[in-house]
């Protein structure tokens, strides 16, 4: 008989249960549709954040690939950010011109022009300049064809937009207590980013979970991070749909020579152990000194990860039921010597190669799926954040 204090997250969770996981939602195609409208199209998503458009007129330009659309962030004379799908009202073109995934730009006068016709579009939304306007018949009203609006609000200076008519929550009841938990670390300051994105052949939550738990970390990092973490789960918390825990250091494992070089030059490894005076109280509130960072999810494709002096973000976009794009950012302070450059290099080199072996089990994971000789996964305890997702999924996919 196994002691249930193995089982300490299912002892806090019971309504999540303990069940294998069906693969159906990883590898059906007629699954992946559905959760375009009932997950993609009616949840709030993180698309951008205030810092890449600090000044009136700049804009970023975003596909949104699931839901068939791409998004204009703006932002207003008055400071605000606006959204709005990027169609233009006279003969469906894009209003800005894209020129990958994310787009960005800035008008000194805070418009949009159509490159098709040269209709023009205020900050607003509103339409503004129509060329030979006359040539229009009195069917036409200016006043009643400007950009479809979106739904957007910003949250510690994440851009969110909700792509429903009228969203079941705002931004601010939708992350509830997990809102409260991670506001006050100062994000904006810590703007030195290092960008990574690839086109994976798996689905989206096939990628999302390999981030999600700390299990593989002895076998998939044995070569980037060998003995740095733990595999156990600290301070797992759940705030509905979202959900965080802490993942902590193995403590007195011996860094690299070049490793402890960097390290003493500057804060931009995971692997060292670091204070706590960026953090808020509820991040660590216990100060664990064998704290690394803390890893949460906000439903459904975002993932955030806060430490002391960094943090980072991946995020999942789906393209179909087995392609994804993968998003992944690095934030750290910007060094002011070329010995702290060098350092936060170094340490982003660890970074990247630790998410590369981490991405190379995940088109592998989707094609045995997809063979159709398993037909559940099986998660242990530590992996309660995998679970809750699916948890969280199957809610959504059950409503009307």
């Amino acid at each position: 008989m196994k002691d249930a204090a193995q089982f300490r997250w299912a002892s806090k969770y019971p309504e999540l249960g303990t069940g294998p996981i069906s693969v159906e939602p990883c590898v059906s195609p007629a699954y992946f549709e559905s959760e375009r409208e009932k997950v993609f199209k009616r949840t709030w998503l993180k698309v951008g954040r205030v810092e890449e458009i600090p000044n009136a007129g700049d804009y970023k330009v975003k596909r949104i690939a699931v839901a068939g659309t791409s998004v204009i962030m703006i932002r207003t004379k008055e400071g605000a950010v606006r959204a709005f799908h990027n169609v233009c009202s006279h003969r469906g073109n894009t209003v800005v011109t894209e020129t990958g995934e994310e787009t960005f730009g800035s008008s000194r006068a805070a418009v949009l022009t159509c490159r098709f016709h040269g209709w023009v579009y205020d900050a607003q939304g509103a339409l503004i300049s129509v060329p030979e306007e006359e040539r229009f018949y009195s069917c036409f009203v200016k006043a009643d064809n400007g950009l479809t609006p979106i739904h957007v609000d910003v949250w510690e200076g994440f851009i969110f937009i909700n792509l429903a008519p009228r969203p079941e929550q705002n931004l601010k009841d939708y992350l509830g207590g997990y809102g409260d938990h991670f506001a006050g670390f100062p994000y904006g300051a810590l703007d030195y980013c290092f960008t990574y994105y690839t086109y994976l052949d798996c689905n989206w939550k096939i990628a999302h979970d390999a981030f999600a738990e700390a299990y593989h970390v002895p076998t998939i990092h044995a070569g980037s991070f060998p003995n740095a973490f733990t595999t156990g789960l600290q301070n797992v918390e759940l705030y509905g749909p979202h959900r965080t825990t802490a993942i902590c250091l193995t403590l007195g494992a011996a860094a690299t020579p070049v490793a402890t070089l960097a390290n003493k030059r500057a804060r931009g490894s995971l692997v060292a152990k670091a204070g706590s005076n960026m953090l808020p109280p509820t991040i660590n509130p216990d100060r664990r000194e064998d704290f690394a960072f803390e890893l949460s999810v906000t439903f459904p494709n975002f993932l955030l990860h806060v430490a002391e002096g960094i943090w980072f973000t991946h995020q999942f976009w789906p393209i179909s039921h087995n392609k994804t794009l993968w998003e992944g950012k690095y934030y750290l302070a910007a060094p002011k010597t070329y010995s702290e450059r060098w350092a936060l290099e170094h340490a982003q080199v660890l970074q990247r190669n630790a998410w590369l072996e981490d991405t190379a089990t995940m088109e592998a994971t989707q094609s045995a799926m997809e063979s159709g000789t398993k037909h559940y996964i099986h998660l242990q305890d530590e992996e309660i954040l995998i679970r809750h997702g699916y948890h969280i999924l199957d809610r959504y996919m059950a409503a009307e």
